[in-house]
């Protein structure tokens, strides 16, 4: 997941591309939704190379596959991808602003897995995921955290101040937790690429499915808070 200077560079002023083309999408789609229904909710996938679809299509990413398998369900939404290769969680929290544009109404956070993979300190990890966990909250957008597992390589001490990060801030900030982003995927060959790290397109599928129904109330949260804030449904 470890990205070379240039391409995290690049990379990055993709995201912020991206974030403006967003807003243009969403004030465009608005009126194709208006009489169809309830408006999508505005979702950004904001991670690393997890969510950015590290050597896949972008037909293949997360963030597209997640959409579609919504979109199978019935549920109307829009998801920006907002993944950078290489990102740790300091990365993310100096990038948050402009990743998550305006308007924004629920945000999948995956990021941890550079910090474990770099042997960071775990309380580092921790006080970054609660900054931004922080700023959306003063957002009032809805969240689900990813969570992220420890490597076992770094010792017993590193994994046992790693593993409870998400369960604690996920309860501390009242958001949504999926434990472990890559459940049923981690250490499966078949699901990996060669680098043993980074999911095939089959296994982001494995990864949508099991994170579906956490995305559905995350879905759910948003179109509450919509309607608490008053928002036209149109």
């Amino acid at each position: 997941m470890k990205a070379k200077q240039s391409a995290s560079s690049y990379a990055r002023q993709m995201v912020r591309l991206m974030a403006l083309v967003n807003l243009w999408l969403a004030a465009s789609f608005g009126a194709a939704f208006a009489g169809a229904g309830e408006a999508p909710v505005r979702m950004v996938a904001f991670g690393d190379s997890l969510t950015a679809g590290y050597m896949l299509k972008p037909s293949e990413a997360f963030p597209v596959q997640l959409a579609e398998a919504l979109k199978s369900k019935g549920v109307a939404v829009e998801i920006a991808n907002a993944g950078v290769s290489g990102d740790t969680t300091a990365a993310g929290l100096e990038r948050l602003d402009w990743s998550i544009p305006e308007g924004t109404e629920a945000v999948i956070v995956e990021l941890g897995a550079n910090d474990a993979l770099r042997g960071i300190d775990p309380d580092e990890t921790r006080k970054n995921l609660d900054a931004i966990l922080t700023r959306l909250k003063g957002r009032n957008v809805a969240v689900l955290l990813a969570g992220m597992a420890a490597l076992k390589n770094w010792g017993k001490d590193y994994e046992a101040r790693f593993t409870p990060i998400y369960t604690d801030l996920a309860a501390k900030h009242g958001v949504l937790l999926y434990p472990f982003f890559l459940e049923g995927v981690a250490l499966d060959a078949k699901l990996n690429q060669p680098d043993g790290l980074h999911p095939t397109a089959e296994g982001i599928g494995v990864i949508v499915t099991g994170i579906l129904p956490k995305v559905e109330e995350l879905v759910a949260r948003a179109r509450e808070r919509r309607a608490a804030a008053g928002s036209p449904a149109q």
